[in-house]
């Protein structure tokens, strides 16, 4: 198993690429589902999570090839409907088969997923809403197992927001007979970046981005060529550790529109922050304020750069007040950061921070992907070696993120336990 170790206190200069979004990719790849012949996708990144999606697509029958850069998915002949446990288990997103299967094939069994343990996440949104679609679904030995000859047009209310909920039924809306509505949908990037590549396949939908989304169904679909939308949580971890090091990190190929609430908290914290077309530059000079944040969905302050932030705050002069209203679990990186000399409180749903004037290096173990990232760059900033495990969970949404630590000048490396 892997390590990563890092020898903290050097300042961050230079720029990277901002890689493609993994929670745009894998909803885009389960929309292949819906059609027949070659999909192609592009700004796929090369991640554990892109991998275990290919993997249970493929149990399907799907034929995956690259060209040119590109991911090429071809769903023409799906031979079975069964999303095994052994697949599942390690991706709570593999959900996302559930909506194309019922509404293409008419049946799907998939099983009850897996993934990081920082919190409840239920399908039952997911469950009802295609009952309210007509599906007959049934839970049944750890796997949802839903049938429909045709779905049909409804009105479906989401009681909580929900990205994968909203997704999920977008993708199965698209071959129902009639109209769905989705109201209090997911505004997430992620969800309108879906949208756009359902609507190259022939869909009919209006609204992404809105809290209400419409769908029109059709017959069928057909295969398009679509655009995975850059990683907007790689990328504010980048700025966020300017932060915390110290430096200038220039980030190309992102999207600033989509950072709007963790700039504004940055620049609280005195760093400046540049913004163009298709770039994020983040400066900071000097010990950071203290800013207080309240996670919320999109678009408020993501819950997925919780930790990051957090990790910035333990360096910060005075005290922050760090809010989770997402994932009831999403603080298990507070004891190891406390490992590092971080001073947090955990008290209910929010995490009191007072910063100290330095973190001392020390062996840490990563507990879910968010935390992970967070973990390395509390070792940046702290004095000696830190030594992070169990960094495959840093695999499943991070593509070479110490290569790309390397090149800011950071000490930096992956080794072999």
């Amino acid at each position: 198993m892997d390590k990563i170790i890092i020898s903290g206190g050097r300042r961050l200069l230079g720029e990277i690429n901002n890689s493609g979004a993994k929670n745009a990719a894998l909803p885009a790849i389960a929309a292949a589902l819906l059609t027949k012949g070659w999909n192609s996708f592009a700004n796929v990144p090369n991640l554990v999570d892109i991998k275990t999606i290919k993997k249970l697509l493929a149990s399907f029958g799907v034929v995956f090839k690259e060209e040119q850069g590109n991911l090429l998915v071809n769903a023409g002949d799906i031979n079975s409907c069964l999303a095994a446990y052994d697949l599942v288990r390690t991706m709570r997103a593999s959900v996302l088969v559930l909506g194309p299967l019922v509404a293409r094939m008419g049946e799907a069994r998939v099983s009850l997923p897996g993934g990081c343990a920082i919190g409840a996440r239920p399908v039952n949104l997911h469950i009802r809403a295609l009952q309210d679609m007509g599906a007959e679904v049934e839970l049944k030995d750890g796997y949802v197992i839903a049938r429909a000859r045709r779905l049909r047009g409804a009105v479906i209310y989401f009681d909580m927001v929900t990205v994968t909920g909203t997704e999920n039924i977008m993708m199965a809306a698209t071959l129902a007979e009639g109209t769905t509505l989705l109201k209090n949908a997911a505004r997430e990037p992620e969800v309108v970046n879906l949208a756009e590549i359902l609507n190259g396949m022939g869909a009919r939908i209006t609204g992404a981005g809105t809290d209400v989304i419409r769908i029109d169904g059709v017959d069928s679909l057909h295969p398009t060529a679509g655009k995975i939308i850059a990683d907007r949580i790689e990328a504010g971890t980048f700025m966020i550790a300017a932060g915390i090091a110290g430096g200038e990190v220039l980030i190309r190929n992102c999207q600033p529109g989509h950072h709007d609430a963790l700039i504004a908290k940055l620049r609280d914290t005195g760093m400046k922050i540049e913004t163009g077309n298709d770039y994020v530059r983040a400066t900071a000079a000097g010990r950071p304020r203290s800013v207080d944040i309240k996670t919320l969905a999109y678009p408020g302050f993501p819950t997925d750069l919780q930790a990051q932030f957090m990790s910035l705050m333990t360096v910060a002069g005075g005290l922050s007040v760090i809010t989770e209203t997402i994932f009831e679990n999403r603080f298990m990186h507070v004891s190891e950061l406390m490992r590092l000399g971080a001073e947090i409180v955990i008290q209910g749903g929010s995490a009191i921070v007072k910063g100290v004037p330095v973190l001392r290096g020390a062996p840490v173990m990563a507990t879910d992907l968010r935390a992970s990232a967070s973990l390395i760059l509390a070792g940046l900033a702290a004095e000696g070696k830190t030594e992070l495990s169990r960094v495959y969970h840093l695999d499943r949404g991070y593509e070479r993120i110490e290569e790309k630590f390397s090149r800011l000048g950071a000490a930096i490396e992956r080794v072999k336990a």
